[in-house]
């Protein structure tokens, strides 16, 4: 698989596709947010093992919504039992279980490379038992492994992002697809940055939204009902925006197999 160099603005042009791709099934593409949202409050019900799970799921729900997104580029109308047939096959679903569990792995070596350096200056400011806790000093000793944890999420982030589809589509071995989804994401480095503001810009919008609400003294209730339906609508633009991504950066080869039915995003 090459993958190509793309321009700085495909960024923005990402999660423009995203959005269109989601007006074409917003329902089903709702649909998906819900229940990436259910198993994620769902993990919670059994801390550290729910957490694993999720983890462990995850190249696979990545798999999922670019199969749902490359059938509604198709104009194909999602019906449930198409959520699951792309893992059907075990010679899908096993390298994907299996990818989703180095990406674990790496999760965990990321928080743990992230939190060693720092972890005398937390020790430093945890309270002895019985006394309260000083907040402020915490969120100063928990800043910088933050940061870091951040800055090497990224790079687990470039080896893991075109995985799913490498693997699910093309039968590329995970070593294989590993490299070439790291090799992808440094060629369009730029684009990718300009894609994470994106989104950062629209999370901060939400929060100002989120204060705005507060502020004008309408109930939390309300609150709730205004700004959950925004949070859905922006996921599920977010997860559609993975199928243009995926096309753009692997060009011609990136869907061989059904080349004679696709229609490439408007790009």
């Amino acid at each position: 698989m090459q993958a190509v160099s793309l321009p700085f603005l495909y960024g923005w042009l990402w999660v423009r596709e995203g959005y269109r791709l989601f007006m074409r099934q917003p329902m089903a593409m709702l649909f998906w947010s819900l229940v990436t949202n259910l198993l994620i409050h769902l993990s919670y019900l059994l801390p550290l093992l729910g957490q694993i799970a999720l983890l462990v799921a995850s190249p696979a729900l990545t798999f999922i919504v670019l199969n749902a997104s490359h059938n509604i580029a198709k104009g194909q109308q999602m019906q449930l039992g198409m959520w699951t047939a792309p893992l059907r096959p075990a010679n899908v679903r096993n390298p994907l279980i299996k990818l989703g569990a180095l990406y674990m792995l790496a999760c965990l070596a990321a928080g743990l490379l992230a939190t060693i350096p720092f972890v005398d200056s937390i020790m430093s400011v945890m309270p002895a038992p019985g006394t309260p806790v000083d907040e402020a000093a915490l969120m100063r000793a928990l800043r910088a492994p933050m940061f870091a944890l951040m800055a090497i999420y990224v790079l687990v982030s470039a080896l893991f992002w075109h995985a799913p589809a490498l693997i699910g589509w093309h039968n590329i071995a995970i070593k294989q697809a590993l490299f070439y989804s790291m090799v992808a994401c440094w060629r369009n480095k730029f684009p990718f940055i300009l894609y994470g503001l994106c989104w950062l810009a629209l999370y901060f919008l939400m929060q100002q939204l989120d204060l705005i609400l507060l502020s004008s003294g309408l109930a939390p209730s309300l609150q709730q009902l205004i700004l959950t339906p925004l949070s859905l609508v922006i996921l599920a633009i977010l997860y559609g925006s993975f199928y243009p991504i995926y096309l753009t950066v692997f060009g011609p080869s990136a869907m061989a197999l059904n080349a004679a039915s696709h229609q490439d995003p408007d790009l």
